[in-house]
């Protein structure tokens, strides 16, 4: 388990998010965060393995409103939220989409708007809604890999052949298995396929339309008072433009949102 730290200025603190933090984190000074690093241009490595990303610089921006570091600790993506509830981490930063399934274990501090899309080989025509018979891929864990046993359930009670899913410890491993042909579409998060199809460089295309957005959101242990101080930190950068910037600066601004909730979905 590797981890980044970083020092933070307190000179920008939001005094009325500040306070709101748990006495242990005010104590410490320190935020320990889990992170499935394998999720660009959301959370991933650079070339010296520092963990870097457009969610990474947002909780940078609320961590520094919040006048304490940031411990970035890499983990499993379907580790991450049974870490935060039993207290392993104080916050899981990862593409967490929102679901009430998932607000059973942790609370929810919303900030992004995102939905799902597909990805094919350049030049294969795949519709989303019509995959039965297909082998998709997708990472362990994630909403993609439920929406999509959910579309082979359908096509097995059409009398259609099932949907093969094949998952992944990361999203790079789940796209690298069309390119290579082991499935013929994988599905991720709207703006990390975007991102991977860019990468591969006209090796893959997206397919179909995005569908089922949803706001992500950091996990937080339930009923803690961190949900209200992140919360109000996220306004806080917000109000001062940093948020805009952040997500202007690494193209995902579609994504955006005017108010932070808390545990806001619908689903």
């Amino acid at each position: 388990v590797g981890a980044v730290v970083l020092g933070l200025a307190a000179s920008t603190t939001s005094a009325t998010a500040a306070t709101k933090l748990p006495a242990n984190i005010t104590k410490s000074g320190s935020i320990n965060i889990g992170i499935d690093a394998t999720y660009s241009p959301n959370e991933f490595k650079d070339k010296n393995g520092k963990v870097i990303g457009w969610e990474v610089d947002l909780f940078n921006a609320v961590a520094k409103k919040l006048g304490v570091k940031t411990n970035y600790v890499i983990a499993g993506f379907d580790t991450i939220i049974a870490g935060v509830k039993a207290g392993k981490y104080d916050v899981g930063v990862s593409s967490f989409t929102d679901t009430k399934e998932r607000q059973a274990s942790v609370d929810f501090v919303n900030y992004f708007s995102a939905g799902t899309q597909w990805a094919v080989k350049k030049g294969v025509k795949l519709d989303p809604d019509n995959a039965c018979g297909k082998i998709v891929s997708a990472m362990t864990g994630s909403t993609q890999a439920d929406d999509i046993k959910a579309k082979s359930d359908a096509c097995v009670a059409a009398g259609k052949k099932e949907i093969t899913l094949l998952t992944y410890d990361s999203g790079e491993q789940a796209t690298a298995a069309v390119v290579l042909g082991r499935a013929d579409a994988t599905a991720a998060d709207s703006p990390v396929l975007a991102y991977a199809v860019l990468q591969t460089k006209g090796k893959l295309a997206l397919a179909g339309k995005i569908f089922g957005e949803a706001p992500y959101g950091i996990a937080v242990a339930k009923k803690s008072p961190l949900s209200k101080a992140i919360q109000e930190a996220f306004v806080a950068i917000k109000k001062d433009g940093t948020y805009d910037s952040i997500l202007k600066k690494w193209g995902v601004s579609a994504g955006a949102v005017s108010k932070f909730t808390i545990n806001g979905a619908t689903a």
